[in-house]
């Protein structure tokens, strides 16, 4: 009996071999030299969801990091901000009633973030709470277990309901690609993302597995480009988990630039997701240690 998740997943032509894609990866990044320059920098720094997700996180610390965004329209008129604010959802009414740039977007972990472990209907209630207090985008994690277990199903249901329940807000999923793991998994739960109704890929929570890897992004990006040339449609990219110096950002810009293109170079569809980056970028980009942030 035909299978449409499997007949989807058969269509696609983006590579699964784990020493093919580290070939490519390694070929792409001789060129990441050429982006290290002040230009590159602002862009990423634009494209930076500033966060903070932790345990000791209080309506007064968050209030507190985002005055610091704040400041920084104040204190540098002439460089970009950040693209968002990332936070837990219950902290969303207070960035959205402490933030005064436009510019930055509200974004929200939620679905049971990290784990994406409980009911459908906790994780759709947490985040319709986040989206009403003011959220305008949503981290949620891919049911990794659901897919191991071959219940294609389950996962694509799960974030279609997900995504349904929130349509005004944008829906970045995130695969933690360190439990995936291959290739072949990153691409799957890429392909399955994307046709549930996933506006991002993103690579990891940061919490509990490996973080970011430039593998993993390149599959994701191959497949966010397969899919852009069969539907028009253009599907963002954001890399996050233990990305915290200059240096590696700009691998991730390259990945992108590579695979994707110039038009893919802006907040509304590449993200990294970071708190020390930001200051380590800044610091590169005004010529002296800064710790702003």
């Amino acid at each position: 009996m035909s299978d449409k998740y499997r007949d989807t997943l058969a269509q696609s032509h983006v590579t699964t071999d784990d020493a093919e894609v580290a070939a490519a990866v390694h070929k792409i990044c001789e060129k990441a030299h050429e982006n290290m320059n002040q230009e590159v920098y602002r862009t990423i720094f634009n494209c930076i969801d500033l966060t903070t997700l932790n345990t000791t996180d209080s309506p007064r610390s968050v209030a507190d990091f985002v005055d610091r965004v704040n400041a920084f329209d104040d204190e540098h008129p002439d460089l970009p901000n950040v693209a968002a604010i990332c936070v837990f959802p219950n902290f969303a009414q207070v960035v959205r009633t402490v933030l005064d740039v436009s510019r930055v977007g509200v974004a929200c972990v939620s679905g049971c973030f990290p784990t994406g472990q409980s009911f459908i209907e906790t994780k759709i209630a947490e985040t319709s709470l986040a989206v009403d207090g003011g959220a305008d985008e949503i981290d949620i994690v891919f049911p990794v277990g659901n897919y191991l277990d071959g219940d294609y199903e389950e996962v694509c249901d799960e974030i279609a309901e997900q995504k349904a329940a929130w349509c005004d807000a944008r829906l970045k999923v995130i695969l933690e690609t360190g439990a995936l793991k291959s290739a072949k998994n990153v691409r799957d739960a890429s392909i399955l993302s994307i046709y549930s109704g996933a506006d991002f890929l993103k690579t990891s929570t940061g919490k509990g597995y490996p973080g970011a890897s430039l593998e993993a992004a390149y599959v994701m990006c191959l497949c966010i480009k397969e899919y852009f040339e069969k539907t028009g449609t253009m599907i963002g990219f954001k890399a996050a988990g233990g990305i915290s110096v200059t240096e590696d950002a700009v691998k991730y810009y390259t990945l992108v630039k590579e695979i994707l293109g110039e038009k893919w170079l802006t907040n509304e569809y590449f993200r990294i997701g970071a708190s020390r980056l930001a200051n380590n970028l800044l610091s590169d980009i005004l010529g002296e240690e800064t710790k702003f942030f």
